[in-house]
């Protein structure tokens, strides 16, 4: 009984072996991919928590997005254009923050 047993391990991994390696070269080729996914989000992240710690009053209106080279897109409405004056300069104050795009208008009715 235990040779069977053995015989169906050893037939189970001669299978899934090429398969561990085929999903192992996809990981490594997709890390980066992730490494990149992780600091853009990181810099989002930073972004957004600023802007919520200066308590701009339109920040719900107000998206953020970062691309792989550390630029910031910011779109969306503010109350005046010093709502997105301060939105921008707090973006650019932030660490590892390369650029900054605005698309912010302003929108009085918020």
């Amino acid at each position: 009984m235990k040779s069977g047993v053995i015989t169906a391990l050893v037939a189970a991994a001669a299978m899934l072996g090429p398969m561990m390696v085929v999903a192992a070269e996809n990981y490594d080729a997709d890390s980066s991919d992730s490494k990149t996914f992780v600091k853009d989000s990181v810099i989002t992240t930073k972004v957004k928590a600023k802007l919520a710690a200066d308590h701009i009053t339109s920040l719900a209106r107000i998206h953020v997005d970062t691309d792989a080279d550390g630029v910031v897109w910011l779109s969306g409405t503010a109350q005046s254009q010093d709502a997105i004056d301060a939105a921008i300069q707090l973006t650019r104050d932030t660490e590892h923050v390369r650029g900054v795009h605005s698309d912010i208008k302003v929108r009085h009715d918020d």
